[in-house]
């Protein structure tokens, strides 16, 4: 279900991700789970925080633990 701020987001993202990284996060989720309204729950909810990762990797990337701006965009 949508997250209302990054405090709900799921501690895997929540724990680990800068506080940019974590909005970029929650705006792509909420937006993706929008989108896919019309697939089952389990479904909605797995592209959502597929759609999600995807938006943050456009922006970060992971160097051994730490989630860091890309260079390139």
């Amino acid at each position: 279900m949508p997250y209302a701020s990054v405090e709900d987001l799921p501690a895997s993202v929540h724990n680990h991700l800068p506080a940019h990284a974590q909005e970029i996060y929650r705006s792509a989720f909420n937006n993706a789970w929008v989108e896919y309204a019309s697939r089952g729950p389990a479904q909605r909810e797995q592209l959502a925080h597929r759609v999600a990762w995807a938006a943050v990797k456009r922006k970060y990337e992971k160097e051994g633990d730490f989630w860091l701006p890309r260079d390139d965009f």
